[in-house]
Formats: C-alpha cells, sequence, structure tokens
C-alpha cells in the first residue's frame, strides 16, 4: 500500500471524488485517442500526404516508441514540477501537438506525433501516482480498473467514430476533434487546483538527474519483476491488435467480418478492467495476476487448438488484456513509497514494457513472414504471457505477505 506518510493532497469530499473521476477518466481517453484515431483513416491520410502505409504507420507507432524512451523524461518532469503540474504539462502538450499533427503535410504530421507522444508519456507515468495518492487503498484499486477501462472506451470510440468523422469534416479534423478529452480533462485539473496549483511547478528538494530513479526502485526485485510483467502483457496486447484481424481473414473471415470480431478482444478489456480489482480486493492482488495469465492463454492455445471457437477466445482473451494492463497499474501504486519513488518505479516499468511492446507486431509480422503460418506467431504470443503470469506472480508475492 502506499506510504502512510504520503498522505492525499486534500480531503476526499464527493464533489473532489467526481471532479477527480472525471479528470482521470478524460486523460485516460486522451492516453490513447490521438495515437489509434490515424488508423481508421489510414488509407485516406496516405492518399491525401502521398506517401506509403509504412510511412502512415508511423503515425501510429512513434507514440508507443515515445512511450518506452521517454519514460526517463516523464519520472524528471514528475520529480521537478510534482505530479499536478506533470498532468497539466501533459494534457497541455497532447493537445498542441493534435494541433500541430493537423495543421499541415506530412512535417507537420510527424512533428505533432512526437509531440503527442512526448507528453501522453508523462500521463502514462502520471496518472497512476495520482490515483496511489488521492484515494484510500480499495478505492485505488476500483479508481485503476476505472482508468484503464476508460483507456478501452476510449480507443473503441475512436475506432468507431474517426473514419464517419472523416468523410464529414475531413481526416484533419476528425483526428483533432480527440484532443476534446484532454481539453475537458484540464479544465477539471484546473478547477480542482487553481491556475497556480496546476501550472506552478514545484520541484521536490530531492529531485535527482532525469532519467535516475531512487537507489531503492532500482535495486528492487519487485521493480524489475514488474516490468518483465508489463512487458509480457504489452508485448502480446500489441501484437495480438496487430495481427489478429489478418489471422482471422486467414481463417476466411471477410476483412470488415475480421475488423469486427477482432473488437470483441478490445470491448472485453472493459469487463476485464472493472473485474480485476474486485478480485484483488477481495481476494489478493496474486489471484489478479493468475485470473489474467490463465485468461490470457486462451488466444495463443485456443486459436491454435480450434480457430472455429474465435468468439469464445476473442472474448476470454480480451477479459485477459484489459485485467492485465489493470492489475499492474495497480501493483505499481501498491508496492508503496512516496510519490518519488512511485514515480521512478512507474518509469521503469512502463519504459520497459513499451520497450518490448513497440518491437512487438514487427517481431510477430516477421515471424509470420518467414514461417507462412501463424502458429509460431501463437506460441510467441503464449510465451509472452507465460513471462507475464511468471514475473507478476514473483512481483505480488511481497504484497501477498503484507
Amino acid at each position: 500500500m502506499p506510504d502512510p506518510s504520503v498522505a492525499p493532497s486534500r480531503a476526499l469530499t464527493p464533489g473532489r471524488l467526481v471532479a477527480l473521476t472525471i479528470a482521470v477518466l478524460f486523460t485516460a481517453a486522451l492516453l490513447r485517442a490521438p495515437v489509434l484515431a490515424v488508423a481508421p483513416v489510414a488509407g485516406i491520410v496516405g492518399a491525401d500526404l502521398g506517401v506509403s502505409a509504412a510511412v502512415v504507420g508511423l503515425l501510429t507507432s512513434i507514440p508507443v516508441l515515445a512511450f518506452a524512451i521517454c519514460s526517463p523524461i516523464a519520472v524528471w518532469v514528475i520529480r521537478r514540477g510534482g505530479i499536478d503540474f506533470a498532468l497539466s504539462l501533459c494534457l497541455a502538450g497532447a493537445i498542441v501537438g493534435c494541433l500541430i499533427r493537423s495543421a499541415g503535410g506530412l512535417p507537420a504530421a510527424l512533428v505533432g506525433t512526437a509531440v503527442i507522444g512526448l507528453f501522453l508519456t508523462i500521463g502514462n507515468v502520471v496518472v497512476p501516482i495520482i490515483i496511489a495518492r488521492e484515494f484510500p487503498r480499495e478505492r485505488a484499486h476500483f479508481m485503476t480498473g476505472v482508468y484503464t477501462s476508460a483507456i478501452n472506451v476510449g480507443t473503441m470510440t475512436v475506432t468507431l467514430a474517426t473514419a464517419p468523422l472523416a468523410e464529414q469534416i475531413g481526416w484533419r479534423s476528425a483526428i483533432l476533434v480527440w484532443a476534446g478529452f484532454g481539453v475537458v480533462a484540464l479544465a477539471v485539473w484546473l478547477g480542482l487546483h487553481g491556475v497556480r496549483g496546476a501550472l506552478v511547478p514545484r520541484a521536490a528538494a530531492t529531485a535527482l538527474p532525469v532519467g535516475e530513479a531512487p537507489p531503492r526502485v532500482l535495486r528492487s526485485a519487485s521493480t524489475w519483476l514488474l516490468g518483465a510483467a508489463f512487458a509480457g502483457q504489452a508485448f502480446s496486447f500489441y501484437g495480438v491488435t496487430a495481427w489478429l484481424p489478418s489471422l482471422l481473414e486467414d481463417e476466411g473471415f471477410a476483412t470488415a467480418a475480421a475488423g469486427g470480431i477482432a473488437a470483441i478482444f478490445q470491448v472485453a478489456g472493459i469487463v476485464g478492467a472493472l473485474f480485476v480489482p474486485i478480485l484483488t480486493t477481495r481476494v489478493s492482488i496474486l489471484s489478479g495476476v493468475l485470473f489474467v495469465a490463465v485468461g490470457w492463454l486462451a488466444i495463443p492455445i485456443g486459436f491454435a487448438v480450434d480457430p472455429s471457437l474465435w468468439w469464445l477466445w476473442c472474448a476470454v482473451g480480451g477479459v485477459a488484456q484489459g485485467g492485465g494492463l489493470t492489475v499492474v497499474f495497480i501493483m505499481i501504486g501498491a508496492l508503496g513509497g512516496s510519490d518519488d519513488t512511485v514515480a521512478g518505479r512507474s518509469g521503469v516499468v512502463q519504459g520497459t514494457g513499451y520497450g518490448l511492446a513497440a518491437v512487438g507486431p514487427i517481431a510477430l509480422g516477421a515471424l509470420h513472414d518467414a514461417t507462412g503460418t501463424w502458429l509460431p506467431v501463437l506460441i510467441a504470443v503464449g510465451a509472452a504471457v507465460v513471462l507475464f503470469g511468471v514475473a507478476g506472480t514473483l512481483a505480488a508475492a511481497p504484497l501477498r505477505r503484507r
């Protein structure tokens, strides 16, 4: 649990609870919406900018790479400016990045995408810290589930609505619309803390150089085990998200049908994100890890054994992937420590996880091209799930002893 010496910034009154929840929900939606908004209109974007599909793919892959590379910068910002300032900077910077991306041709799109990735990385790291600071343990678990489910809801909304919007207002405006999530979150955050409290940096007296985590975090086996668990979860999620539609097409489904079936995997994640906190609070965090690991195996084992039960494997695996992100974020806060320690832990865990996630789709695609079959791809996903299960179980052990 969080260090008892680190109290929430203010009493959690009903009004503050509602405002915090709104800020967390809209921030969560923003953390993925601008990244994934390009995918539904990739063909239109490529034709308008006169570039190949590979170049358009950079508009999605650059932010994921930033999540890995820029995590040390995010930790430094949190230490130098404080977590309230860090979230404000994340929201404002991402909005500016969205404006740049939609302002012109390919250079603007690439620069804006890089800016989006940088500032959203700060949000990835700081939101779990805010939840751990603001909420009691039981409610913090539930709010972590709400946070990760909101990420899935934002992803689903963007996937369904961007293409129809592009037909009406053009692709630039259609992908810019989703910056509205950040506008709402920033407005609520400013209302909670005031302009000075939200926008004025408050450097910690113990701030460390950029990229340097507290020695306690770097020496902690739990930090690196949690990083390995998140790497297994993230590799599996991004790999399956990228290639599940293609696998289904090879099983005989039309392109549109394959995309619809793959959406089950994403929507089911909302259920997992909300169910896992029930396990972690009423049973144990270890039970949440095991639930996720077993459920995740439905994808590689199920599709290898009987692809005709696609609906079952997508549903069960989808619930697991939503729960996997949730239980990792729960453990980031539950391992305890000051804001500085939790920030360092969050940066190491997410930097490690997203680093492996960034190569997931590429590695699995290359594996399929080399073998001409999906079985080795499913085996690789299964191995990543096992990594999550083993490392997550070991990381949860000290929490079980507590």
